[in-house]
This record gives C-alpha cells, sequence and structure tokens, in this order.
C-alpha cells in the first residue's frame, strides 16, 4: 500500500485508488493529483490500495479487498491484512474511494446512506445518482466508516474512467475544503437533482456458460419483465425494480442488485 500525504497538519481527508487491481481509473486520479502538487488547503491522504493485484493486473490476489474490511492484522489473506492496515490509515478520514464496472458507463456515487455528510459532500459530484447500500456492506470500506462515498466512473480500463476519476476528486476535494469551491456540477448540463436509489436484494444468477442481461441500469423493470438470462434460463422480475450494477459478467454469482428510487438530492 502507498500513502503519501499532502498538506500540513493531520489529513483527515483521505482518497484511494487500486482497492480492486483490474480499476485502473482510481491510480490514475491518485497519481495525476500527485503530479499536479496542488495548494491544498487542508492535508489529503493520497492512497493506492491493492499494489500486488495492481501488479498482477488482476481483481485481488486471494480475496476481494472490498469484502474484507475491517481486515485482520494477522489474517490469513493478503487482502485481509491489507485490509487492517488501509482502515487503520483512513479511519479518521473522510473518504472517497475510486472505482470502475463493467455495467455503466456514466458516474454514480454509492454510500452508507443519505445523511448529513453525504448531503454536504455529494451535490459538488458530477455524478447522475446516489445509491444507498444500507444492507450491504458487509466486508466494505463502509465497515471502516460512514464518512465514504464511493464512486463508479465508468467503464473498466475506459479513458473515460480515468477522467472521471480525477474530476470527481478534484470536486470532493472542493466539498471538503481541501481545494478552492468551484460552481456546483451538473451531470447532464442543466439538472438540479440527482435520484436517490436503495439497495433492496442483489439478483442472483446460476452457474451457466452464457450470460446475457435485457435491462438497463437505473432504467425501471416492470413486473414480467426479463432482465437477463444464463443460458437457457430467463430471470423475469416478480414486482417493479431498478437495477444497479446489472451486468452478463461484472459478478461471479449475482447480475447485480435490484434497487427502489427513495427520493431526490438537490445538487
Amino acid at each position: 500500500m502507498r500513502v503519501e500525504t499532502v498538506g500540513d497538519g493531520p489529513a483527515q481527508i483521505a482518497v484511494i485508488g487500486g482497492i480492486h487491481g483490474d480499476e485502473p481509473c482510481g491510480v490514475h486520479a491518485v497519481e495525476t493529483l500527485l503530479e499536479a502538487e496542488p495548494d491544498l488547503e487542508r492535508a489529503v491522504k493520497f492512497i493506492v490500495a491493492n499494489e500486488e493485484a495492481i501488479e498482477a493486473d488482476t481483481r485481488y490476489v486471494e480475496e476481494d479487498l472490498n469484502r474484507a474490511f475491517p481486515g485482520d492484522p494477522d489474517g490469513d489473506t493478503h487482502e485481509r491484512r491489507l485490509a487492517h492496515r488501509l482502515s487503520q490509515e483512513v479511519a479518521d478520514c473522510q473518504i472517497l474511494a475510486l472505482h470502475s464496472t463493467q455495467s455503466y458507463g456514466g458516474k454514480f456515487a454509492l454510500v452508507d446512506r443519505v445523511h448529513e455528510f453525504e448531503r454536504r459532500v455529494c451535490p459538488h459530484l458530477s455524478v447522475d445518482a446516489v445509491v444507498e447500500t444500507c444492507d450491504f456492506k458487509e466486508g466494505r470500506l463502509f465497515e471502516v466508516s460512514r464518512r465514504l462515498v464511493e464512486v463508479e466512473c465508468g467503464y473498466q480500463r475506459s479513458e473515460t474512467a480515468a477522467e472521471n476519476a480525477v474530476d470527481i476528486t478534484r470536486e470532493f476535494l472542493a466539498a471538503t475544503g481541501a481545494l478552492p469551491e468551484t460552481v456546483a456540477p451538473t451531470a447532464d448540463g442543466g439538472t438540479e437533482e440527482r435520484p436517490i436509489y436503495r439497495l433492496t436484494e442483489p439478483m442472483p444468477k446460476a452457474a451457466a456458460d452464457a450470460y446475457e442481461v435485457f435491462a438497463t441500469n437505473f432504467a425501471r423493470v416492470t413486473a414480467g419483465q426479463t432482465y437477463a438470462a444464463a443460458d437457457e434460463r430467463e430471470y423475469v422480475a416478480e414486482e417493479p425494480f431498478y437495477p444497479i450494477l446489472l451486468s452478463a459478467y461484472g459478478y461471479e454469482d449475482v447480475f447485480g442488485y435490484a434497487a427502489n428510487r427513495v427520493g431526490t438530492m438537490e445538487m
């Protein structure tokens, strides 16, 4: 794990890239900000998390780091030991963690719940939506801190995701007082509100040779609609929902998550 602190005094803000070794956008953002040597008004920790997985160009070495928190200093996997070290490093920080997906080309934020911290920070971020993870945080960085925003920055390994990660980082640093305030962003050139979704359940998938998805992330699936298939087996919605992180091959055992739309956030 690489940690570089920029600015004077104790750092209470952290930006993390490379939690997954096959998602280079966050590492790009961290390195871009460090190279730019910004004149920060508050100290910030810039962290590249899973260096071994990054070097191997794989999601993780022994287990998913974002399912290993809070970790264990004597854990039996590299990621479990690393999760403990990272937990200690950011325990007192307001945190931005940068990710990318195989499911969505835009940007959206994942939070524990929308409370005061989220309403203060998220309006500064040029995201399309805010998603509450709620009961789906076991083993994730949310186990360590509730003052955390994860942002999915776009398609995995794309230049757009890398550029988005830099923009999101600058916006987060402005929102937390580390960079001068900028004009509040809009994701689509004028919308003043963002939808808030709340995850309700995973969408399991059976073992198969081939998978397909027929729904679109953040677009409502109606009852009776076929939203995915595993070989010849079709998956049909029993009740309406909004798919989040829906993709054919993004996860080993689920297509993604179902969610309800629960409100909006003024941006």
